[in-house]
């Protein structure tokens, strides 16, 4: 495929997975192609003689299974024709990225902290892995920003990128096939990347290197979009109090935009010297994350084009 109708097809990809998920948001599980990856990784976690081996191979495989069956789709589409084969990756990247679900859900945790609590602790889990039972209305609107940050760089950053150096490798297949693998990585990691997990070990490392530049992305877009370029630069004070090397970045660079802490209590306390977010500074996050997400999504249609 010429360079230009490349382009275009990328473009067209990326247009598509955009229009679907601002009208379709999330498919249902029982539609979502990353819900059955997510049962074969579950099908991992139990008690292994050799855990950490058993967890390489998962590292190994579930993501090349991921990234072929992407390949496939698209190869097989674009045998139809070019715009085929655009639609069939623009719906790839539609299952593997998403921003309208995050955003609404933190949004909802947000306006649930001050008008029903109780909405707001069944609501958070869907964003944060704690216990959200003895966490106060500043703490759930902490967590609920802090995941709307750092799922901006799992959840669309990383499998955009993917895509978009993909595409410039070697076409839309190959671009489907990346955001696929990062997509495998990053469901390996969300379902099993916890200490208590040994079979987690090898997929957990593996995310941290793939999310290396993803995440910093995602941080410049956030302090782009926040009208605060600085942010960046002074994040780096509280970037590393995460146990991960990465999603301290995103998290600590809307910390410092927004002028507010952003705390998990006995594991981090980003922006320490200022106050947890009320409920205006919580939707502004809200806001800033989504402007985040619109730059990110422009700025891989432009590279994927040219």
């Amino acid at each position: 495929m010429e360079g230009r109708l490349m382009g275009a097809a990328a473009a067209l990809a990326i247009g598509l997975a955009v229009g679907l998920d601002g009208l379709v948001g999330e498919l249902p599980n029982r539609l979502h192609p990353v819900a059955y990856l997510g049962r074969l990784v579950g099908w991992t976690d139990r008690e292994w003689r050799h855990p950490r081996l058993v967890g390489a191979l998962a590292a190994v495989t579930i993501p090349i299974i991921a990234a072929a069956i992407a390949w496939g789709f698209v190869t097989g589409a674009g045998r139809v024709g070019w715009i085929a084969g655009a639609l069939a990756a623009g719906f790839v990247l539609f299952v593997t990225t998403s921003l309208r679900a995050l955003v609404e859900t933190a949004r909802d945790v947000i306006e649930a902290t001050e008008t029903d609590r109780e909405r707001a602790r069944e609501r958070v889990p869907a964003l944060i892995g704690r216990d959200p039972e003895d966490l106060s209305p500043s703490e759930l609107r902490s967590g609920a920003v802090e995941s709307a940050a750092e799922n901006l760089a799992d959840g669309l950053v990383a499998p955009l990128v993917a895509f978009v150096v993909g595409v410039s490798l070697g076409g839309v297949a190959l671009g489907a096939a990346a955001a696929g693998w990062v997509k495998g990585v990053n469901t390996l990691d969300s379902m099993l990347g916890y200490r208590s997990k040994p079979v987690g070990w090898a997929g957990a490392r593996l995310d941290d290197l793939v999310m290396a530049v993803p995440a910093r992305v995602a941080a410049v877009a956030i302090a782009l979009a926040a009208g605060r370029p600085g942010a960046v630069v002074a994040a780096r004070r509280w970037a590393r109090e995460p146990l991960s090397p990465n999603s301290g970045w995103p998290m600590a660079t809307l910390a410092v935009a927004l002028d507010v802490g952003l705390v998990k209590p006995g594991a981090y306390d980003l922006n320490s010297d200022a106050a947890l977010p009320d409920r205006e500074r919580g939707r502004r996050g809200v806001r800033v994350v989504t402007g985040a997400g619109v730059l990110s999504i422009l700025a891989g249609g432009v590279i994927a084009w040219l």
